[in-house]
């Protein structure tokens, strides 16, 4: 990260250096500013869109940070936490701007003790289906600070508080509301609620506060680590299906980018596989390098991967999702590239939606041959390494002793 950083040091926001018309870190601290200005006193009011990240830091005693914009109530809270509504409408620099300016009030918690976000209704509130109004007495005015992270979205300043009140009536999803009092794995009410049609963040606010699981055994959950087990649930149910459906007929190429990810996806005739490759190009977030950096998970027939990625649980959710509403199984291969002008992540949301959207559109290719296929990937993407692009021949196309020199 030190080149990255030295990087940001030399432009100061003025010279563009990571390719963005704006700068992503001055853009987010403004808007912490205006979300601090906005308090007055030590009492604050907003409707949560809804939202809350349980943190890890602590563990088993952690913070909780339960979103609320200032001064926003009703529907308009809303558009503080949408990734659906937020897809393919917004750029970068507008999220940044909505997520900065929620206030994250911050609670103590502990694990095993979920029952007093309930007792406080915050829990209710968190699995609305629509903004719930709140009121907060902060211990001290909070200062804005430059907060990321890779997994979720990005906060704005935090507070902590002296007491919470929920001054609205949240309104729940009936089967959640049925799931909360019922003695069921916590992997089965996550099926359940998928099911249902509930969106993906619901469930995982469900899970994280502690309303799903056995009687008794319910805890609170890390955000980040709630994502990667409600992929994982939904993945695993998924997948038990997938593999007695038939093989598709032929190889698919599917494309679309957003927010400077850019992803393809190939589904080749065979036995469910998976093979996630991300390349990160030079001077982007993770990668301070001259040249492109690079992560492979490679999964096998029964689930087991080399490396757990949350980006590619993330991604396997979608295309699993897909070949399940086709009745069809597959070898699947997932091209990331992330551009220098990703500076400020959003959270694994852009890559499952992103992936979603390309497999809602027709295929880009149907059946390419190795050279129709290397053309595309030239012309779709930036600089992907002669070695990643080999390794994508060969899992698509099953070279065994033939070289790839001539190809490549």
């Amino acid at each position: 990260m030190k080149e990255a950083y030295n990087l940001c040091l030399r432009c100061k926001g003025a010279r563009r250096l990571c390719g963005l018309p704006y700068c992503p870190l001055i853009e987010g601290f403004r808007a912490r500013v205006k979300a601090v200005e906005s308090i007055h006193g030590n009492e604050v009011s907003g409707s949560t869109p809804p939202t809350i990240v349980v943190g890890e830091h602590g563990y088993p005693r952690v913070r909780v940070y339960y979103g609320v914009p200032p001064g926003i109530h009703g529907l308009k809270a809303k558009e503080y936490d949408s990734p659906d509504k937020w897809f393919l409408r917004l750029g970068l620099d507008r999220i940044i701007e909505l997520r900065s300016n929620l206030l994250s009030l911050v609670l103590p918690a502990y694990i095993y003790d979920p029952y007093k976000l309930y007792e406080k209704e915050i829990g209710l509130a968190v699995v609305s289906s629509k903004p719930v109004d709140s009121e907060a007495v902060l211990k001290e005015k909070p200062i804005p600070r430059i907060t990321f992270d890779s997994i979720t979205p990005p906060r704005g300043p935090s507070a902590s508080v002296q007491d919470v009140r929920i001054t609205s009536n949240p309104s729940l999803n009936p089967r959640l509301e049925k799931l909360i009092w019922d003695d069921l794995r916590a992997s089965e009410g996550v099926w359940l609620l998928y099911r249902e049609g509930l969106d993906f963040y619901t469930i995982v606010r469900a899970l994280t506060i502690g309303f799903l699981g056995r009687s008794g055994q319910r805890r609170l959950v890390p955000t980040r680590w709630g994502i990667t087990a409600v992929d994982s649930m939904i993945s695993s149910k998924l997948l038990s299906r997938i593999k007695k459906s038939p093989i598709v007929n032929g190889t698919l190429v599917f494309y679309s980018e957003y927010l400077h990810n850019k992803y393809i996806v190939v589904l080749v005739p065979g036995r469910y596989r998976g093979l996630w490759i991300e390349v990160w190009q030079p001077h982007s977030l993770w990668n301070p390098k001259a040249k492109p950096s690079t992560l492979i998970v490679k999964e096998d027939y029964r689930g087991r991967m080399n490396v757990v990625d949350g980006g590619y649980l993330a991604a396997r959710t979608s295309v699993l999702e897909y070949l399940y509403s086709i009745g069809r199984q597959a070898r699947i291969a997932i091209l990331r590239e992330v551009l220098p002008q990703y500076m400020f992540p959003v959270g694994n949301w852009q890559i499952r939606l992103t992936v979603s959207h390309a497999l809602r559109k027709k295929p880009v290719l149907r059946d390419p041959d190795i050279l129709e296929f290397i053309e595309f990937i030239n012309r779709a993407t930036t600089n992907i390494p002669s070695n990643i692009v080999s390794l994508l021949i060969q899992y698509i196309y099953r070279f065994r002793e033939e070289p790839l020199d001539k190809w490549i």
